[in-house]
Formats: structure tokens, C-alpha cells, sequence
């Protein structure tokens, strides 16, 4: 029998064709990658330990992704402390992606936040009878609240606390926010087309959470023929959380196995300050 061989990217393969389509006020979903110029000067190759098997990656051609790090999900006071929902799990994912932002930053790579919110007028949540208006409304979008900075601020509403990121894992005057409205960060947004700029291939996620915003996000960008490499202690899902198996872990199942690969902070630091491999 055969040996299969392992899966890796063929980095020197470079789809040109990109077809450009407006429906819904979101931009193509086109799959096929342009290229761009990259964001860096110099690219950089390294192989990250990953499942199902290693990944090489060009440094020049990636960017990290840090989806919904922001005080409504992983803030005392925010949404879901104030729904009663156990966040210790996406906590505990801020200390890894801080170390990762802070490698990342170091080696050139960029960095993209996106933020779940909705305009003051809510006019973005969708049709009141829509499960996105009725899962929102539960649990008390738009209200407003008195925030532990001392502010006035409202539940998942842009520009407010609710929807800063968390303290310590706060952008770079470098790194790009882009605000969304869906749990995919592709829908209806500028994501496609900030990553296209940079000449971006392969994305770096981490943030919150695993099965909804995360995972949502990943599809899409693999439908795109973009690379995703989810670290996994970078994430959190309290849906299922203290279950023998929950979501967090059948999210990283599904990843590894069809939507792209799973690593950890360790394995991308320790790539990053590995020597650099030829291309």
C-alpha cells in the first residue's frame, strides 16, 4: 500500500484569475486570490507542527486574525458575564494571544481585529423575526449599561466599551479593526479586500468563540482558498463547556480535518523563532 503522501502548500502556486461581484452590498466571495504585493519586503519561510500534519507558511503572505477578543465576551460586566455565561474559558485564551500578537508584531506579520457590533440604531442586526435579531435581542443588545470604566455604554453597540477590545490584548496603531455584523467576519465587511491588499494567503486565528464567530469566519475564508490555521489555546466556546466533548473541541475536529489545521501559540512562537527555511 501506498504511503500517502503529507499534505503541504505548494507555495510557488499562484492563482491570478479574481472575479469581481457586488450582491447584497458584500463584496465577492470569490475564492481565487490576486496577487497583490505582499505587505513585507522579505519573505520569510517556516514550517509551524500542526494538525492533521505541518504547515509551511511565507510571512511575508500572512496575516493573524484576532475575531471578537472584546469586553462583551471575555469582560466581567460585559454581555455574557451579564447573561450569567462562564467566560473563564476565553480568559484564559488572552495570555497566548498576547504572546502570539506580540511575536507576530516582531516578525512584520500583520495583524487584523474584527469586533462584533451593531450601528446605535441596531438598523445592521437584521429582520426582527430573523434568528440573528432574535438570538441578539435575548440577550439584551442595544441596552444600556453603566461600564466598570465609568462610561455610558451599550451591549454589543460600536464605538461604546462593550465592544473595545479586552485591555490586554489592545491593537498596535499598525494593526487594522474591522467592524462586522454576522458571525463571519467575511460577511458584508472589508476583510476580503484588506486581505487581498496585503497579499495575504495564509491566516493566523485566534479569539472568541470556537463554534460560533470563529469557526463561522474560517469557512468562509476556506471557501475563499485562503490557508487557516486555528491555534487552539487562542480560542474559547462556553456552549458545551465541562461536557466530555463540547463544541470547542468538536470545532477543532472539524478544522483539522477539512477546513484547514489546528496548532498552538507554542508551536507558531517557536516557528517564528526557528531559522528561516528556503522557499
Amino acid at each position: 500500500m501506498k504511503k500517502k503522501a503529507p499534505r503541504t502548500l505548494d507555495l510557488d502556486r499562484e492563482v491570478i484569475a479574481v472575479s469581481q461581484v457586488e450582491r447584497a452590498g458584500e463584496k465577492s466571495a470569490s475564492a481565487e486570490q490576486t496577487s497583490a504585493p505582499t505587505q513585507n519586503t522579505v519573505s520569510r519561510i517556516i514550517r509551524i507542527d500542526a494538525k492533521p500534519e505541518s504547515i509551511t507558511i511565507d510571512t511575508a503572505k500572512t496575516a493573524v486574525i484576532v475575531v471578537d477578543m472584546q469586553n462583551d465576551f471575555g469582560s466581567i460586566e460585559g454581555m455574557f458575564d451579564r447573561a450569567g455565561i462562564d467566560i473563564s474559558m476565553i480568559q484564559r485564551a488572552v495570555a497566548p494571544t498576547a504572546r502570539v500578537l506580540a511575536a507576530a508584531r516582531k516578525a512584520d506579520i500583520r495583524i487584523i481585529y474584527l469586533k462584533m457590533a451593531f450601528r446605535p440604531d441596531l438598523s445592521d442586526m437584521g429582520l426582527r423575526d430573523s434568528p440573528n435579531w432574535r438570538d441578539h435581542e435575548r440577550m439584551g443588545v442595544g441596552t444600556a449599561v453603566h461600564a466598570p470604566n465609568g462610561t455610558e455604554s451599550r451591549i454589543l453597540v460600536r464605538d461604546t466599551w462593550n465592544t473595545d477590545i479586552v485591555s490586554d490584548l489592545k491593537p498596535a496603531p499598525a494593526d487594522t479593526l474591522i467592524y462586522k455584523h454576522r458571525f463571519s467576519g467575511f460577511y458584508q465587511t472589508d476583510l476580503d479586500s484588506k486581505l487581498k491588499s496585503l497579499g495575504a494567503r495564509y491566516l493566523i486565528f485566534t479569539g472568541c468563540t470556537t463554534s460560533v464567530c470563529v469557526e463561522s469566519t474560517i469557512r468562509d475564508a476556506m471557501f475563499r482558498d485562503y490557508s487557516p490555521l486555528l491555534l487552539a489555546d487562542c480560542t474559547g466556546e462556553p456552549i458545551g463547556y465541562g461536557l466530555p466533548r463540547g463544541n470547542h473541541e468538536a470545532s477543532l475536529l472539524l478544522i483539522e480535518t477539512i477546513l484547514g489545521w489546528v496548532s498552538s501559540s507554542e508551536q507558531f512562537i517557536k516557528a517564528l523563532e526557528s531559522p528561516a527555511q528556503s522557499a
